[in-house]
């Protein structure tokens, strides 16, 4: 069963179209990878499918239900989460405290301004689960700003994970990492996919993670869509190998 549907989709800045006649199928279960150079519009992408950008032409369908013009609040509560390009944390909170932001909107406490102590522990157990899912449950008590760069995508990820999403959207989740932190967040990425059952679509520049991840690519060009098929297929693409991949001699 499809997850996310994206039918056609297109988005126009003025004279600028940024994404082009896009169509897009994640199946349940699914690891897919959005890949293309800088301006390719794979951001603007997702901002469609997270509902930070109503498209220009289009229908966006999640679980069978047309959210083409959902905000993005509701979109997270259909069961949507994303991370960013740069990471979006709180940095004077503890782990647990950003964790916890995400753990009260999924319990529904996110505009009562005092809750219960059944309440609280009910909200404590699910920030303890998300924690444990990322490996961060030691180090739940430090300042996420005092945090390695690493450890600080890794709580981003966590508080995603706290809204217990359908579909997570990772946009370049390697960032700005050597490569003892892409390792990491490469294999917690894969534990998250094949032990936790998400289903992740994920923004990615490098292509050792995309090929060691992906069950399938899209491959983004000036907006529009130049190729889609499984890591073998992509790798054999000759447009792609001239585009993106660099030819082999």
């Amino acid at each position: 069963m499809s997850v996310l549907e994206v039918r056609r989709v297109s988005k126009r800045f003025g004279s600028l179209t940024a994404v082009r006649d896009v169509s897009l199928t994640i199946e349940q279960g699914e690891l897919r990878a959005v890949i293309g150079p800088n301006g390719a519009g794979k951001t603007t992408f997702f901002n469609l499918i997270s509902g930070f950008f109503p498209p220009s032409m289009g229908t966006i369908v999640f679980d069978g239900v047309d959210i083409t013009a959902l905000p993005a609040y509701r979109r997270v509560a259909a069961g949507i989460a994303r991370t960013f390009q740069i990471t979006e944390i709180f940095p004077e909170l503890t782990v647990f405290e950003n964790v916890r932001i995400s753990a009260e909107v999924t319990e529904g406490f996110r505009l009562r301004p005092w809750i219960s102590k059944a309440e609280r522990m009910r909200v404590r157990r699910h920030v303890e689960e998300a924690l444990e899912l990322t490996g961060l449950a030691g180090k739940s008590h430090r300042l996420v700003g005092e945090l390695p760069h690493g450890d600080q995508r890794v709580a981003e990820i966590t508080m995603a994970l706290a809204l217990r999403p359908r579909l997570l959207l990772l946009d370049e989740p390697t960032a700005g990492m050597g490569d003892q932190e892409t390792h990491e967040i490469t294999q917690l990425v894969r534990r998250l996919h094949s032990d936790g059952n998400f289903t992740i679509v994920l923004i990615e520049h490098d292509m050792r993670v995309v090929f060691h991840l992906a069950d399938r690519i899209t491959v983004l060009d000036q907006g529009s869509l130049l190729a889609e098929g499984s890591p073998t297929e992509i790798a054999s693409n000759e447009a792609v190998q001239a585009a993106y991949l660099g030819n082999a001699e």
